[in-house]
């Protein structure tokens, strides 16, 4: 295996379950919050467009455009469906390229406004949090997605960045969940030879990572994106009675999310797409 085929083996999953009680859904906040909960709703298309306006306002910029490439990257997925040849589904896809373009231009004006914020506030973790998240968004986007070997020095960026966070703040929340991921995959999906160019793994600690990440208590999408995170993971790892009790909790708070209803109503017979 090639290094970049080594770096589409990293955008993998697996783990293992919450022990946060269930939560109702929350009283309507700020626009980025109704982005956020359409968002994790699988409302792709609706939080693409609530986004859009938060790039302009100063204070909601630079998560809006993590949010939205989110979005994209995730419609996108979406419309390529589940088949191997994922450029052939690309090439048949009518609004995939202008949704492509978008991302790409909400990605790089997003890493622009970080890293400004970062002249100024070099150790700031929420800076230093989305500057990376943006990187992974794009790594995982062409290699997951849309099957292109492409991106191992945004990858190498992207782990930096999350490992400084870190650094700094061992409980942020979203860091960790970052961090599990790419810990497990590394682990088991990347062969020995290649592990320790990929900055190393661990599955046993990424598993206890990501067991302790979904437990904690944070901002309230964070603990969403820690849950979904382990929901996958424990689908992945053909944990379905786990999987099952961390689906339930999350269709409390998103009941709209079709994937959620599927997979507790097949009870947990039929595999969802992990995004």
């Amino acid at each position: 295996m090639n290094l970049a085929a080594a770096v589409v083996a990293v955008l993998a999953a697996a783990a293992t379950v919450s022990a946060r009680p269930p939560q109702s859904v929350p009283a309507p906040g700020t626009p980025l919050d109704a982005a956020q909960h359409l968002f994790y709703s699988g409302k792709y298309v609706e939080a693409i467009a609530a986004t859009a306006p938060l790039r302009a306002v100063p204070a909601s910029a630079l998560a809006a455009y993590e949010l939205r490439t989110s979005a994209l990257h995730f419609r996108i997925k979406r419309l390529l469906g589940t088949g191997k040849d994922k450029e052939a589904a690309f090439k048949q896809c009518q609004s995939c390229p202008d949704l492509l373009k978008e991302f790409m231009a909400d990605v790089t004006a997003g890493r622009v406004l970080a890293r400004e914020g970062l002249k100024s506030a070099p150790r700031d973790e929420a800076l230093l949090y989305l500057l990376a998240k943006l990187d992974l968004n794009e790594v995982w986007l062409n290699n997951s997605t849309l099957g292109r070997r492409k991106g191992f020095g945004l990858y190498k960026d992207a782990r930096r960045g999350i490992d400084n966070v870190l650094a700094i703040n061992p409980d942020n929340l979203r860091a960790r969940v970052a961090h599990a991921w790419i810990d497990y995959a590394v682990d088991t999906r990347v062969p020995f030879g290649f592990k320790w160019i990929l900055g190393g793994g661990d599955r046993k600690r990424a598993l206890k990572n990501m067991r302790a990440a979904a437990a904690m208590k944070g901002e309230h999408f964070a603990e969403a994106e820690a849950s979904f995170g382990l929901w996958e993971m424990l689908v992945a790892e053909k944990m379905t009675p786990d999987a099952l009790v961390v689906a339930r909790e999350l269709i409390q708070t998103f009941p709209d999310n079709e994937e959620l209803q599927r997979f507790v109503a097949s009870g947990g017979a039929k595999k969802p797409p992990v995004s």
